[in-house]
């Protein structure tokens, strides 16, 4: 076996866990790919001359590539408040996508994601890196050029910020979320505003992206009597197929109307109420999203 045969295979055993730690700091698929890729680079091109440990230098190469594209994004206006839509990662429903759920072995769904993207950069790279994966405050600190109580205290400051922004539970049982997701679906084609907002949490949350203008910015409309007005409209527009996938591991569907991918929408559920609902609507995005494969591969309901 050759030096460059020995890497790849070397490379590929902490694959997994690469595209894992930076999908949990990016928020993007897209990005957490091309971060372990830049991981794979410097390694082909330099070796493991003086490396002890390869899949925690391939960490600390792959955080601090993302650490770099978080403390960039900190320097455009539209996000620099930390609003920005998370990407999602959607697999079929029927448990056969195991390469992509496998990025969503902590459950993290798209409403702690978007808590992350609130956080400075650095806390954010502390606190996936010790709570998330359990990295020592000794490697962290080295990552961001600071002393191990300095890290320490980022990944404090970040767990508290998440507490506080009391990202909802989501309902263990997929069969539940389905049976509650069907049902909006149900009463928003029969324009039952009622049973609509029987099914939604007073308080829910519907988070957006931006469209093809901005595509990647976060909108956000709540109530219940709000969101379900919204529904109706929606399922009126045209005729809509609803194919059910799950997005970050929970209750999802991609809808297609007139033949075309138009949206994917995740839906949190808790205690019987949908409390959460996430839609991602710009072309650019779904297209990178593969949804044509889970259109084809799927049955619409």
């Amino acid at each position: 076996m050759s030096e460059g045969e020995w890497l790849a295979q070397s490379f590929e055993k902490h694959r997994t866990h690469l595209r894992a730690v930076a999908y949990r700091m990016l928020g993007s698929v897209a990005e957490a790919e091309e971060a372990v890729q830049e991981a794979w680079l410097r390694l082909s091109r330099g070796g493991t001359d003086g490396v002890e440990n390869l899949g925690g230098w391939l960490t600390t190469i792959v955080a601090r590539v993302c650490l770099n594209v978080l403390q960039a994004r900190k320097k455009h206006p539209e996000h620099a408040s930390g609003l920005r839509m998370p990407e999602p990662v959607v697999t079929r429903d029927d448990g056969t996508d195991p390469e992509r759920a496998v990025l969503l072995a902590d459950s993290v769904g798209l409403a702690l994601l978007a808590v992350l993207d609130t956080l400075a950069p650095a806390e954010r790279l502390a606190f996936v890196l010790h709570d998330m994966f359990d990295l020592s405050f000794e490697e962290i600190a080295r990552m961001v050029q600071r002393s191990s109580t300095a890290a320490r205290q980022l990944a404090s400051r970040a767990r508290r910020k998440v507490r506080g922004a009391a990202v909802p539970a989501v309902d263990p049982n997929l069969a539940r979320q389905r049976k509650v997701v069907d049902a909006f679906f149900a009463a928003a084609r029969a324009g039952d505003f009622d049973a609509l907002v029987r099914v939604l949490d007073p308080e829910v949350v519907v988070r957006s992206d931006g469209g093809t203008a901005h595509p990647q910015a976060l909108q956000v409309s709540r109530g219940a009597k709000t969101v379900a007005r919204g529904a109706i409209a929606f399922a009126r527009r045209s005729v809509l197929s609803v194919v059910p996938v799950l997005v970050n591991g929970a209750a999802g569907v991609l809808i297609v109307a007139d033949g075309h991918h138009i949206r994917v929408m995740g839906f949190i559920v808790s205690h019987g109420k949908i409390v959460a609902i996430d839609r991602i609507s710009d072309p650019g995005r779904l297209s990178k999203l593969d949804v044509a494969a889970l259109g084809t591969l799927a049955t619409p309901a």
